[in-house]
Formats: C-alpha cells, structure tokens, sequence
C-alpha cells in the first residue's frame, strides 16, 4: 500500500512533467522563447497597398535611427539595390528556403549587378517570417552578424524588398552597398 509521502511526491512528478520545456533535453541549453510557438500558417502581419507605399520610407528610417546613435552616417534607398532585394525576395518563396544563393546558383554579388549596381556590396540580411517590417529588422539586430550589415560603418545605400505569399508568410531582403 501507497504511504501518503509516494503519492503526493508521484502527484509532484506528474505535476513537473506537465510544464514546457526549458531546456532542449538533447543538448541542455535554453531554448529561444521563439522557438516555443512558431506563428500558425496564414497568421501575422499582412501587407496591403497602403503599408507596401509605407515599408520602404519607414525601414529606412529605422535603420538610419539606429545607425545614428552609434555614429554612423545614414544611409539612402538604392533602386538598384532594392530590385535587387525584392528579386531575391521572390526567389527564396519560390525556393521555400531562406539562404544566400538564387535558384540559378547567383550570389548576391551578381544579383546587384544584374540590376545595374555598380557600386561595392557590403552585404545581405534575408529573413523568412510573419512578421512586420520593424520586427524583422529588430531580429535582425538582435544578431551580431546581421547586425553588422545593417551597422557598417562603410554602408552608403540601402536596398529592401519583400515578398508575402498568399499564406502570409513574407520574405525580407535588405541588401547594403557602399
């Protein structure tokens, strides 16, 4: 027969194995709080004309903000660089995988330069989410090499473009040139 101590340190236990996960059994290190809940297919921010006309002027400021309180000189929307951004965009959907080189084995390096920029690429921050255009670039500085694009001393012009699938899910580029 069960004493009272078994059951109520069972009912603990029981208790303990309902709470989420803290730490990823396998490797013992904290998971990310984002990796908890990913965002439900078809969910998140969705980008109509009026927010399309806005994202461009509002990223732009954003990056300029915060590359001026360390110092940095701002930087200017490059068309060039942002078809260049926007193409990749619609390559990675078409892919269905975020990463750095197009369908036809480009780099960003001839992406650019296919789209007539001639000037030096510094470097290209590619994001797949549902989310804003703010929250990406917030991620983004959250991470010390894509940060590092955003914040390069040497940057002059912007490029930044996306592409949001039926579902929702957007594909961000931000391309930076110097």
């Amino acid at each position: 027969m069960m004493t009272f101590r078994t059951v109520a340190v069972l009912a603990v236990m029981g208790l303990a194995a309902c709470q989420p996960y803290a730490m990823a059994p396998h490797l013992q290190t904290p998971l990310p709080e984002t990796a908890a809940e990913p965002e439900p297919l078809g969910q998140g921010f969705r980008i109509n004309d009026r927010e399309a006309a806005e994202i461009p002027g509002r990223a732009l400021q954003q990056v300029n903000m915060l590359r001026a309180n360390i110092g940095q000189s701002p930087l200017s929307l490059s068309p060039q660089l942002s078809a260049a951004a926007l193409a990749h965009s619609r390559d990675m959907s078409a892919q269905n995988r975020a990463w750095h080189w197009g369908s036809d084995g480009s780099s960003p390096l001839d992406r650019v330069r296919s789209q007539g920029y001639f000037g030096k690429l510094l470097g290209e921050n590619i994001s797949e989410s549902y989310e804003t255009d703010i929250e990406t670039l917030n991620a983004w500085m959250s991470t010390r090499e894509t940060r590092d694009v955003i914040m390069d001393p040497a940057a002059r012009e912007l490029g930044f473009a996306w592409y949001q699938e039926p579902t929702g899910k957007i594909w961000w580029t931000l391309l930076t040139g110097g």
